[in-house]
């Protein structure tokens, strides 16, 4: 059985100009009976909820043997340290921004149930976490930042490709039943 937490929820603030002020991504904690896996690890100012979190849940951060990137962005990084017995796993685009990260193989489960897929157009090595636990859930990072980007089929405001990145958000779209974005709370996608 897979189980998902929520561990932090992301958020993100625009000054009046549009640029980001604030940045914070979401956090996640998958377990499986092979894995314990932290999908993304935010900033160091989300460590206080996430510590919070796994003492709610009752899961030691001690346990988490696995994390995932889904791109190298300061915001998506900043608590890797806290999970010392963890191989941080990043896409071979992302490789080398992130010291001690090994490469990990994409359009491939990485155990049972837990896909992890290749998602550009934000970064070019962008990926997206798919779980087929009770419902499909896809850890989206920032392929879909927000809920926004979802609604109205847009590309994340920062991106190295547009076109590519609306490609990533209906690759996701189309498997998801629950998208859990890289700054702003999960949401059912409507069929």
């Amino acid at each position: 059985m897979i189980r998902l937490d929520v561990l932090a929820v992301g958020n993100l603030q625009r000054d009046d100009e549009g640029k980001v002020f604030d940045a914070h991504s979401s956090s996640v904690l998958i377990r499986t009976d092979e894995r314990t896996i932290v999908v993304d690890t935010s900033t160091k100012y989300m460590r206080p909820a996430i510590k919070t979190s796994f003492r709610q849940i009752g899961a030691f951060q001690k346990d988490v043997d696995t994390v995932v990137l889904t791109h190298s962005h300061y915001d998506h990084i900043g608590n890797n340290d806290m999970f010392e017995n963890a191989e941080i796993l990043v896409h071979p685009d992302e490789h080398g921004k992130i010291v001690g990260a090994k490469l990990l193989e994409t359009d491939k489960e990485l155990v049972p149930g837990v896909r992890i897929m290749h998602t550009p157009g934000h970064t070019k090595g962008s990926i997206s976490v798919f779980i087929k636990a009770d419902k499909r859930y896809v850890i989206a990072g920032d392929a879909v930042p927000r809920y926004g980007n979802y609604e109205k089929m847009t590309p994340p405001a920062i991106n190295i490709d547009a076109d590519l990145a609306v490609e990533s958000i209906k690759l996701i779209t189309r498997y998801a039943d629950v998208i859990i974005p890289g700054h702003d709370p999960p949401f059912l996608v409507e069929r």
